[in-house]
């Protein structure tokens, strides 16, 4: 399971910090929390987070000191850095152990959760290319599927749910397909014909209004897609009722 490390001293800034992150990685991945530097370079040293929220003025250990010892066996980890204060010295040093982003307190929540996002994405895109199932990748899959079931009858794209899941669009495609058996495109198509099948039995809606009414915006691309999905044009596919 991936993990994100956020530490912090100020009980209301971690919570907060806790709050946001959680609601936004749901049961994709596990967050810790803790207080002091030597806290994070144990917990950075017994869960391997993928990355880390930072605090720089913390207890025992300064969090500069604590990334510096944690960076040496997690060279690779993504790194946030926090800090009341705008000083050059403190960001100057987080640049040289290559820190992703430097957010000065209080940070608002939709700059949080754009770092966020951007971070699980670079993450994602630069893990092996090993077999989904060894990634571990269940549980986005799971929650993309949702995702897709509740929202396909929208302008839904790849894109989105990639987005949702916090993979690059190109990882999430192959991911997808491995573990599904079908492309997204496929899948998503495929729950919309379902849907226009019914609308086309019980109700009396034209074809343009189902093709809206089931998540596709060309009544044209609508109709190639039903007719390779059923073998028949939506009209036919009527009048045969």
């Amino acid at each position: 399971m991936s993990g994100i490390l956020i530490v912090e001293d100020e009980d209301i800034e971690r919570e907060f910090l806790a709050t946001i992150v959680e609601k936004e990685v749901g049961t994709a991945f596990d967050v810790w929390t803790c207080i002091t530097g030597n806290q994070a370079i144990e917990l950075a040293k017994e869960k391997q987070p993928n990355i880390i929220f930072m605090d720089i003025l913390i207890p025992e250990k300064d969090g500069l000191s604590a990334l510096k010892i944690i960076k040496t066996f997690l060279p690779d980890v993504k790194v946030v850095v926090l800090s009341a204060f705008s000083d050059f010295s403190y960001a100057q040093k987080a640049i040289e152990l290559n820190v992703n982003k430097y957010l000065l307190k209080p940070a608002n929540p939709r700059e949080i959760v754009a770092v966020l996002v951007e971070l699980i994405a670079l993450t994602s895109s630069e893990m092996p290319k090993e077999e989904p199932e060894q990634a571990n990748y269940q549980s986005f899959i799971k929650e993309a599927i949702q995702f897709i079931e509740d929202k396909y009858r929208t302008q839904l794209t790849l894109e989105i749910v990639a987005a949702h899941v916090f993979m690059t669009p190109q990882y999430f495609s192959r991911v997808f397909k491995k573990e599904v058996g079908v492309s997204y495109t496929d899948y998503v198509n495929h729950l919309r014909i379902k849907l226009a099948c019914k609308l086309l039995k019980e109700t009396n809606y034209p074809s343009y209004r189902i093709s809206s009414e089931c998540g596709f915006n060309d009544p044209s691309y609508f109709n190639r897609v039903f007719c390779n999905q059923m073998g028949i044009t939506p009209i036919k596919y009527r009048k045969q009722l």
